[in-house]
């Protein structure tokens, strides 16, 4: 990574490191505090190009097997959480809109994510595109 922002990338209008950046790294690492801060921590790191933060908060039964790699012609541009739901203390859906540009194309992704809760902690499973 980079220098980090002084704004986080997740567009939650607070300083990197009191957003996202304390679960990138420090003392709360890997320890996001419900599936949305998961969520937006993840997001940032998609922008700032943290594969192995990425890797660490995906549930093993879906985790991809190849190492996270990053186009660096792909600008994101934004996120937009929908909506935060959490039946139980275990299980969560996060919906969410990024938004990004490649090669001067303008994309949305569009996703409902599932979380689980293990060992305290929160995990992506997986997501369906709208």
């Amino acid at each position: 990574m980079t220098t980090p922002p002084s704004a986080c990338p997740c567009g939650s209008d607070r300083a990197y490191t009191a957003c996202c950046g304390r679960w990138h790294g420090g003392e709360q690492h890997l320890q996001a505090s419900d599936a949305e801060a998961l969520m937006r921590s993840r997001y940032s790191a998609y922008v700032l190009g943290l594969g192995d933060y990425l890797r660490d908060t995906w549930h093993v039964s879906t985790r991809p097997a190849e190492p996270f790699t990053f186009d660096p012609a792909l600008r994101w541009l934004g996120l937009d959480v929908r909506r935060h739901v959490q039946p139980d203390a275990g299980h969560a859906v996060v919906e969410f809109i990024a938004r990004s540009k490649l090669g001067g194309r303008a994309m949305r992704l569009h996703e409902t994510s599932r979380f689980v809760r293990e060992a305290g902690r929160w995990l992506y499973v997986d997501g369906e595109l709208k």
